[in-house]
């Protein structure tokens, strides 16, 4: 039985997506204070551009339209998977969280190609 999607907020992809930023601002409250305009700025920043371009995408008014707000989304969330990968290397992540992520991320990508390949058909 499907859940009728009456709006962007039911959308599973949406909300993984949220859950992703709200890991990345928890994971970034701990970054150094000089990293506040810098690194940590950008991830929160690619973290928050995945939901935003779902829901955009979403409520436009043509397919196309909708793909290109996915098309931005999945390039955000690659742009967070770097970033995610740089703060491990600078000492600001520890393994296991940045793993964590990668797993969301990857999980997130797949559902996110998913949604891509069903509105091609």
């Amino acid at each position: 039985m499907k859940i009728p999607i009456r709006s962007y907020r039911d959308l599973v992809v949406w909300q993984k997506a949220v859950e992703l930023v709200t890991e990345i601002y928890r994971l970034t409250q701990t970054f150094p204070k000089e990293e506040m305009f810098g690194l940590m700025s950008q991830m929160r920043r690619a973290a928050v551009s995945i939901p935003s371009n779902i829901a955009e995408g979403h409520g436009r008014l043509s397919r196309k339209e909708y793909i290109y707000f996915l098309g931005n989304a999945r390039g955000s969330l690659a742009e967070l998977e770097t970033q995610v990968t740089i703060a491990r290397n600078l000492g600001f992540l520890e393994e296991t969280k940045l793993n964590r992520v990668l797993e969301q991320a990857g999980e997130l990508g797949r559902i996110i190609n998913g949604l891509l390949a069903s509105l091609r058909k």
